[in-house]
């Protein structure tokens, strides 16, 4: 079920609770579309879209959860924070891979296309996020 509700300090989100399987990443990526749309922020969508891309495939791959939720909140009008979140406890780890390597460079791309990321750990498992900062309109 999607939702749109207010965080704790009141910020306008988007969530959705999703199978853990790389198929949930174009489900992820309708979410970011729609918010960042709602929130007239469409010239963020394409990076918006691939972060959470990678972010969901990299969970669906390595936490070995049966669900994740993904979020996109606006703490403040030129900020957005996408959020994956999953029950595995383990940190994500950015790989360097070869030039013929065909996977593991999920957090690297994340890593250059957001302004920063992170991960927050919990009792039950671990946020890993990413901001994109709007840097004008397009």
């Amino acid at each position: 079920m999607t939702m749109t509700r207010p965080n704790a300090i009141g910020a306008p989100g988007y969530s959705e609770t999703m199978p853990c399987e790389p198929t949930s990443a174009s489900r992820a990526r309708r979410l970011v579309r729609a918010a960042l749309h709602t929130w007239d922020l469409g010239h963020l969508i394409d990076d918006g879209t691939l972060i959470i891309s990678e972010l969901v495939g990299n969970a669906a791959r390595h936490s070995g959860c049966r669900l994740l939720r993904v979020s996109v909140r606006l703490p403040d009008r030129d900020r957005v924070r996408l959020g994956v979140t999953d029950k595995c406890p383990q940190p994500p780890t950015a790989q360097a891979p070869r030039c013929d390597d065909e996977s593991g460079r999920g957090l690297v791309l994340v890593e250059a296309i957001s302004d920063r990321w992170d991960t927050e750990y919990r009792t039950w498992g671990k946020i890993v996020w990413a901001e994109l900062h709007a840097k004008g309109d397009s």
